[in-house]
């Protein structure tokens, strides 16, 4: 968190300055213009004269300029069409106020009529372009000017700066007849902003007679950059100092924790205003160290919202809401962001009521504050009433921005409502953000999580500079749908673009070869990932190791790999072998891994159910029944199976034998069926997984209720054909349903994608991607 940016305010300084002096001058030739119409000897009057002795068209041509002040540009026309006569001024009015309202074909449509153009109409006519970042025709403009002065280069070497184009502003900048302030001064911002202050300093070693702002830039350019040892060398230089000087000094120690120095500066500065004061407030927050902030902001003399909004965040930071709060009715002068501080902090400390009490009695809101409400319901686990507040928002007006689209598509994700989620995709394309990477990747993630591979490759296809997210994204979606070979053809795309894999892609390779038994590839990437990547094998990356050499049954490779880490192996990878033990019935190994869990993670329900699999398969009930007494001692509830199916923009849950669903009779009854024509095509329930020492006919009345079964039968009742029935468990699917569900998807001739806790396994025709290896 960085509260206090004194560069941010050093450049923006800069610019204002730069289109100050500019505008002076636009003034100033206007004025002449004006001046040289009241003084011309022409004593006729025509509509298209701009040499006039009438002093009406002052009047007219003052009310074109009201008009377009206010945006009432046919209000504007309508009196410039009714002027008995015109001057140039007239034009060069209705000109700027097109380009003021972004009318730029009518501003060129009235430029190119003009009869008679002058310099100050090419410069409004240039400026205006440029201001609006329309460079390409401001250069042409630019290229056809019969003349040009100082004012006209500085327009378009700014136009170029300000919007990152630093050799085109050099460019303009070398071929300038006449150089003034603005142009050196334009020239050197543009390097600082960029971050290229190599150049901005050999530029400024260049000449001597800068102004107090330059110094200030480049220093701040330094200090944005945490080179404080070259921007206090700046600061020694400085011929004189303003109160901008010492608190750009200032906070650049404060913000990289050197509160010492910053001390210093703090008691040498001659003027001590409230942004200097922040900024030592602004440092301890940011460096934790709450009580030394609010000694300095209990003494400041005054303060204003940045100093409150910087303590305020600072409690809510450290999580300390109820002080936190007492600041905040205590404020004096609240603005938006110290609500939206607030609602941040509740929703982050998990009191969403809280913080929708104060987000329904905001005086004002912004796109912020409906992404940090949001947020804090699909943080929550509150998914339904994340995506109403996304709803309520487009209701109620307000426009969403990068971080209410991905909190949208994220929550989409989480509960894979894949109809929900193309809607605001839709939202997302009307917007202009779809070929950015920020919304492009959480597109990537809510399709990949809603099981739709294909829409996913479309929306990363359409992302115009991918970043290593995006890869990184690709290449894990691919691996949890089980396309292992997909994901290592985009993993070696990926190197030929020139994205480097970092630790997180490893990962995601990794787990393809795991999850496409793919042991080969998989051994030689994780042995010479640092050699060609340097990337260093994490935990992570050990516990994939171990993931894939336990499906694949090596399970003594499994374990000495364990023992050579050169960390203490933590509970995933004790986890990835006690799994790796269930599917091969290896129960001494099994019960080694499932204790050392215990150490370290007494309450993790996944892995006692791991183990009880495990006696169960074997048999052994007085050890499931141990596990069982075993839960209850610790505290440990077993977390109930709940699948849910999407129809119709609604979402349709389903636990075990559920008997609430309006159509249970018409489900049970669509099982039955099944079950008769699967027992035909060979299905044979898998009664050892049951953990109850019950008969078998009630082992199997047991298993044909699960969650994911008719989860799957009321998609196939109400989703129409031709579609993929998209179900989603939050827990793993057990091996009776992912067998049963093999059967069903050849006998009713539909797609079904299940989404489990660990990865995804597409059924078709009786198969599925996942090749029983899972």
């Amino acid at each position: 968190m960085k509260t206090f940016n004194t560069m941010h305010t050093n450049y923006t300084y800069v610019v204002r300055h730069l289109r100050m002096c500019n505008s002076r001058y636009l003034s100033t030739n206007s004025f002449r213009s004006k001046r040289r119409s009241r003084s011309s000897k022409s004593s006729s009057i025509t509509t298209n004269s701009v040499k006039v002795k009438d002093p009406a068209i002052f009047t007219w041509n003052k009310a074109i300029s009201s008009h377009m002040r206010n945006g009432r540009c046919d209000s504007a026309l309508g009196v410039f069409n009714s002027m008995p006569c015109r001057s140039s001024v007239s034009y060069n009015a209705m000109i700027s106020g097109y380009l003021r309202n972004a009318k730029f074909s009518l501003a060129r449509e009235l430029f190119d009529k003009m009869p008679e153009r002058d310099l100050f109409s090419w410069n409004v006519m240039l400026t205006g372009y440029v201001r609006n970042r329309r460079l390409g025709e401001a250069r042409k403009l630019f290229d056809l000017m019969p003349e040009k002065d100082v004012c006209s280069w500085n327009a378009m070497l700014s136009g170029y700066a300000q919007n990152g184009f630093v050799d085109e502003a050099r460019e303009v900048f070398n071929r300038m007849p006449h150089r003034n302030s603005i142009s050196w001064n334009g020239l050197l911002a543009a390097y600082v902003h960029n971050g290229r202050l190599e150049e901005a300093r050999q530029l400024f070693e260049s000449q001597s007679n800068w102004e107090l702002i330059s110094w200030n830039c480049l220093m701040g350019g330094y200090v944005k950059r945490n080179m404080l040892g070259d921007a206090r060398l700046i600061f020694d230089q400085m011929p004189v100092r303003d109160a901008i000087s010492w608190n750009t000094m200032i906070s650049g120690y404060a913000q990289v924790g050197d509160l010492s120095q910053a001390k210093r500066l703090f008691h040498a500065s001659p003027v001590r205003d409230v942004f200097t004061w922040t900024a030592m407030v602004s440092g301890y927050v940011q460096n934790g160290m709450l009580d030394e902030a609010r000694k300095y902001f209990d003494e400041m003399p005054v303060k204003n919202e940045i100093s409150y909004n910087a303590m305020l965040a600072g409690y809510v930071q450290d999580k300390k809401m109820d002080i936190a709060r007492q600041l905040f009715e205590a404020m004096p002068c609240r603005n938006i962001s110290s609500w939206n501080t607030m609602i941040t902090g509740y929703c982050q400390n998990g009191c969403i009521t809280q913080a929708k009490k104060l987000f329904d009695v905001m005086p004002q809101r912004d796109c912020v504050s409906w992404a940090a409400i949001i947020t804090g319901y699909a943080q929550n686990e509150h998914f339904e009433e994340a995506l109403n507040m996304f709803v309520e928002m487009k209701r109620d007006g307000e426009n969403s921005n990068r971080s209410t689209f991905s909190c949208a598509l994220s929550t989409c994700a989480d509960i894979a409502a894949l109809e929900l989620g193309k809607q605001v995709h839709g939202q997302v394309v009307k917007a202009g953000f779809e070929t950015g990477c920020f919304v492009g990747n959480a597109l990537l993630g809510m399709y990949f999580k809603c099981g739709s591979t294909d829409e996913a490759n479309n929306v990363f296809e359409g992302i115009e500079e991918k970043d290593v997210v995006s890869w990184n994204t690709m290449i894990a979606g691919y691996a949890r749908h089980g396309f292992g070979g997909q994901a290592l053809i985009l993993f070696e795309s990926m190197k030929k673009t020139g994205v480097k894999p970092d630790e997180i892609t490893m990962v995601g390779v990794l787990s393809a070869c795991s999850h496409s038994g793919l042991i080969d590839r998989g051994t030689e990437y994780f042995y010479t990932m640092n050699r060609d990547y340097n990337v260093t094998p994490s935990s992570k990356h050990y516990t994939c190791m171990i993931d894939l050499l336990g499906r694949a049954g090596r399970l003594e490779e499994a374990e000495n790999l364990m023992r050579k880490m050169p960390f203490e192996p933590g509970a995933a990878s004790w986890g990835a072998l006690l799994g790796a033990s269930r599917i091969h019935g290896n129960i001494e190994l099994g019960e080694k891994a499932a204790e050392m869990v215990f150490k370290m993670e007494p309450h993790n329900s996944g892995m006692y159910v791991l183990l009880s699999n495990l006696y169960a398969a074997s048999g052994r009930w007085v050890d499931v029944g141990k596990m069982r007494s075993r839960m209850k001692e610790v505290g440990v509830q077993k977390v109930t199976g709940y699948s849910w199916v999407e129809v119709q923009n609604k979402i349709h849950t389903f636990a075990v034998g559920d008997c609430f669903h309006p159509e249970k009779d018409r489900i049970y009854a669509f099982l039955e069926e099944l079950d008769l024509k699967m027992r035909r095509e060979g299905y044979v329930s898998s009664t050892k997984l049951v953990l109850h020492d019950v008969e078998e006919e009630e082992k199997e009345h047991m298993l044909r209720y699960h969650s994911e079964k008719l989860a799957v039968a009321f998609g196939i009742l109400t989703i129409p054909a031709g579609r993929p029935i998209r179900v989603i468990k939050n827990l793993r699917v057990c091996q009776d349903c992912h067998n049963a569900i093999k059967h069903i998807s050849k006998i009713v001739g539909r797609l079904i994608i299940l989404r489990d806790s660990n990865r995804f396994h597409h059924f078709n025709d009786g198969v599925c991607s996942c090749g029983d290896y899972w």
